[in-house]
Parts: C-alpha cells; structure tokens; sequence
C-alpha cells in the first residue's frame, strides 16, 4: 500500500507520522493509536511542547481515546519546518488526520494552538466533532515589545511572557506536585523550545503568527461543531473578553471560566480536565474523579 501512513510507535505513549514529507511526533497518553477509538488532537502554544497536556492527555487516554498532543512541526521532536502562520499550522493539524485515516476528531488548542485548531475546524467542518479554545483570544494582538525581544533577546523575553502568563507561583498537588515553582518550569520548557530549533526562531514566528492571523470571525462562522471557551479569569495574555468576538460567532458555545492565568492546564489542571470531559462526554455520571 503506497499511500499508507507511515507510523513508528515506541513504547505504546509515542508516534511519529509522517506528515507533509516529516515526521511530526505525537504524544498518545500511554496507548496505542486504536482506528476504532474516537480520536482527540492536542494543540500546544506558542514555545510549549505536547508535554503540557500531559494531565488531560493521560486521562482522556486511558478512558476510551486516542490522544495525539503533538509538538508543531520544528518545535522539540517533530522534525520539518516551523510553520509561519495559523493557516500553515491548521493545514499540518488536517494532514495529521489524513495520515492516520481519521474521518473525524475533537481538537484542542491553548492560546496559538485555539487559533490553529479554530482554523483546522473552519477548513474541514465536517471533519470536526467538538472544538476546546483555551486561553484564546481574536484578534491575539503581541505586543511590538515582545516581538522585538524574540528577535535581539529571547531570553528576555522568556521571562517576559512568564511573568504575564502566570497568576500564581506554585500549582495545586494535581499537576506537578506540591511548591512546584510554575514560572522557573515554564521559562525551562521555552527554553528547551526554543532551543531544539537552530534553524529558524520559533519564538518569533509562533508570536507573529499570533499577531498576523485576521481570519478568527470568519473562521468561527464555519465551524459546525459545538465550541468550548475555557478562560482564565487571571489571564493577562487573552483576557477572557477577548474572546467575546469569537464566543460571539460560534454556533453553539459554552464557556467556562477558571481560576488561572494564561497557563490553564498548569494552574488549574483537574478544572480544565472537568470542563473538557463534560464537552466531549454527553452522560455527566462519566466525570472524572
């Protein structure tokens, strides 16, 4: 079969598909890629790996899913380029599909991931069943400051958006465990992001993306599926109106507000957990525990 996707799994939590002439890698929760399984795509932010996830990822794995969070292409061990706008990543995000013979899936995105997701979903509607837009604003203007650090002094601006992107110093136990120092992990991950890349600066084009995409009403207006907004009420980055314009434009939205800065799965990881399995399963006796 020639055109039969090509997929190495390594120790049933790893994938690599090749997408586009590159192998982009997926992170599966601890299972295997089962064709019989509803299917769940994970979108990561701008200088963020599939590893932020990795509460809701695992669960919705080991409860009847497949689970690919996924690193963008250039960004840690997905190979390929760094795409250079929304419309280049959500191309990536429906190739992914194609590869993997998935006629349908739930996609989720945080911050530039919302974007790439709301985008997938507004160019293969019928291939999308639920979209989860967390910290997600339009538009996502960044700001000429941070824009210029990304280029003269990304370390700089590293701790730049870590001071804005958390309301609090130290998670709950539920995520990284008790005293967690939430802005030294996050300022390492961008670090590591940004540092796997030695080719183009990622830092730079994933926050230009942000800032450049103009498509949001437009593309919210095509998308068939039912949209969940999961806002930090602390959010600096995407304030929760913000995402009013889109709310707006959906056809059928539910929000939840949570108790969090920009960095949602990181500051209040079992509510984002909550607020995405009541969007994707129907029966509430089915909520996590």
């Amino acid at each position: 079969m020639q055109n039969a996707p090509i997929a190495l799994f390594h120790k049933d939590s790893n994938v690599f598909i090749n997408v586009n002439h590159a192998d982009l890698y997926a992170y599966t929760g601890g299972k295997a890629f089962a064709p019989d399984r509803p299917t769940v795509v994970f979108v990561h932010g701008a200088l963020n790996d599939h590893s932020v996830w990795i509460l809701q990822s695992r669960y919705f794995a080991n409860h009847g899913y497949n689970v690919l969070a996924i690193d963008l292409p250039g960004h840690c061990k997905s190979a390929g380029e760094a795409p250079e706008t929304v419309q280049q990543a959500a191309q990536t995000v429906i190739a992914l599909l194609d590869a993997l013979g998935v006629t349908k899936a739930a996609l989720v995105g945080h911050s530039l991931g919302s974007l790439i997701a709301l985008e997938a979903a507004a160019q293969t509607p019928n291939r999308v069943s639920h979209l989860a837009l967390l910290g997600t604003a339009f538009p996502m203007r960044v700001s000429a400051a941070l824009l210029e650090a990304a280029v003269s002094s990304p370390m700089q601006g590293i701790d730049m958006v870590n001071t804005f992107s958390h309301s609090t110093m130290a998670p709950p136990p539920s995520t990284l465990g008790p005293g967690t120092w939430l802005h030294g992990a996050g300022r390492a991950l961008m670090r590591r992001v940004l540092a796997s890349n030695r080719t183009e600066n990622v830092f730079y084009r994933s926050f230009k993306a942000c800032d450049s995409y103009n498509g949001g009403e437009q593309a919210m207006a095509a998308v068939q599926c039912p949209a969940l907004f999961v806002l930090g009420k602390s959010d600096q980055m995407t304030p929760p109106k913000a995402a009013q314009s889109l709310i707006s434009a959906a056809r059928q939205a539910t929000v939840c507000t949570v108790d969090a800065g920009h960095a949602l799965m990181e500051e209040a990881p079992d509510a984002v957990l909550n607020a995405l399995w009541r969007f994707l399963q129907p029966m509430p006796s089915t909520l996590p525990t």
